[in-house]
């Protein structure tokens, strides 16, 4: 029986996305599955201290082993904007196509389109919190392209690859994927301390 873990969050495409990675290794269950209906909030002006705000709250009301993210698109022609504010980009509503808009907008005048994804996980497990870290570098295009993923995928293309994120299966996403590499420096340490 794969060991049972709590993913503090009521975003179910980063749900679909962490269960896609874990495959069968691990029972994930989202806040929802697990019966826990809140929502926490992001008042952090990290990423880490983000993370962690969630995955305490969670680990406090339970007592359960879980874990939590935060992710950021971080772009380098607007100084690490929108960082860590990225699902409020635009606003308090959480309007990516508003916060799309927004961000192309803002880079309109700059040559450099560079940008990176990071994925902050806190992990806490046996008592114990653990943070791992997923990065993936690019570039932001002139416009929104595909139709999958979510967030700011249409205007996002990975190093090595001319797609966007959101013209990416699952399975091509996880090639690059921030959130991917995160999640995969937890089953590493789940694999260190022989829980997989």
């Amino acid at each position: 029986m794969p060991t049972e873990i709590i993913f503090a969050t009521n975003n179910a495409n980063k749900v679909k996305e962490i269960k896609a990675v874990t495959g069968n290794l691990l029972t994930i269950l989202s806040l929802e599955e697990a019966g826990i209906l809140i929502d926490i909030p992001e008042p952090h002006d990290t990423l880490e201290a983000n993370a962690s705000e969630k995955s305490k709250v969670i680990h406090q009301l339970t007592g359960k082993n879980c874990f939590s993210e935060d992710t950021g698109l971080e772009v380098e022609a607007l100084n690490g904007a929108p960082g860590v504010k990225s699902a409020r980009y635009a606003g308090d509503t959480r309007n990516f196509q508003a916060n799309i808009d927004l961000l192309l907008n803002n880079l309109e005048a700059h040559a450099n389109k560079k940008a990176q994804f990071r994925t902050v996980i806190s992990l806490i497990w046996n008592n114990q919190e653990y943070l791992f870290e997923g990065i993936c570098k690019g570039q932001i295009t002139h416009q929104a392209k595909g139709i999958s993923g979510f967030g700011y995928d249409p205007v996002f293309i990975p190093l090595g690859t001319d797609n966007t994120f959101a013209e990416m299966s699952m399975e091509e996403k996880n090639l690059y994927s921030h959130r991917k590499k995160a999640m995969q420096a937890l089953l590493d340490f789940f694999n260190q301390v022989g829980v997989l």
